[in-house]
């Protein structure tokens, strides 16, 4: 089946959205509450749109080509504060690559407001857009077999807590003792897309 150009199956009953504004596409698509769609979920750099069986994915995907990114209000997310100890193993090597000190690395994380952009990877591990530019640094070369759980961390132009213990390569700047992903509390994730985070500095 031929779809429009920046739209792409994905299984049987998902459609995939090429987007460089995936949040904005996906507030516009949930605006639109097309018949058939159940599921909207925003991504880095696309958004999946999943449908069910009542839903012609030929239309679908010729409405979705044409949607336009609708602006967000960010001011209208719930705000999450999460105290972090800035102790982390690549606090000194963040602040040598940027040029920076530990305590200016400290205090543009802390200063900053995020908003959720999207989940993925693990449970809970939300990609907090809003990392003052300064802070933007490449991922490790080799990635950690082990990051323990509520170690907050930056890579590239992303800022994330781990909501558990995970192999992973982003540069860590501190930890908290946030519960960010629980199993046993309703919803169990902390940090939905669209909610506001603020980094709060607490002393060990």
């Amino acid at each position: 089946m031929s779809l429009p150009f920046g739209v792409r199956r994905c299984g049987d009953r998902g459609l995939l959205v090429d987007a460089d504004d995936a949040a904005g596409i996906a507030a516009a698509v949930e605006a639109l509450a097309l018949a058939g769609v159940v599921e909207v979920v925003p991504g880095a750099a696309a958004v999946l749109v999943r449908h069910d069986a009542s839903a012609d994915p030929r239309a679908l995907a010729t409405v979705l080509a044409g949607v336009e990114p609708l602006a967000r209000s960010t001011e209208s997310g719930v705000l999450v504060e999460v105290p972090v100890v800035y102790d982390g193993a690549d606090l000194d090597d963040v602040a040598a690559a940027t040029g920076l000190t530990a305590s200016d690395v400290v205090r543009l994380h802390s200063a900053a407001e995020y908003d959720v952009a999207f989940c993925g990877f693990a449970p809970g591990f939300a990609y907090l857009r809003g990392l003052d530019t300064r802070l933007a640094v490449p991922r490790l070369a080799a990635p950690r077999t082990r990051v323990p759980a509520g170690s907050v961390a930056v890579a590239d132009t992303w800022s994330a807590v781990y909501p558990r213990e995970s192999p992973g390569g982003w540069r860590l700047l501190g930890r908290t003792d946030a519960a960010v992903w629980d199993s046993a509390r309703t919803p169990p994730a902390l940090l939905a897309p669209g909610t506001r985070v603020r980094f709060v500095e607490v002393r060990p």
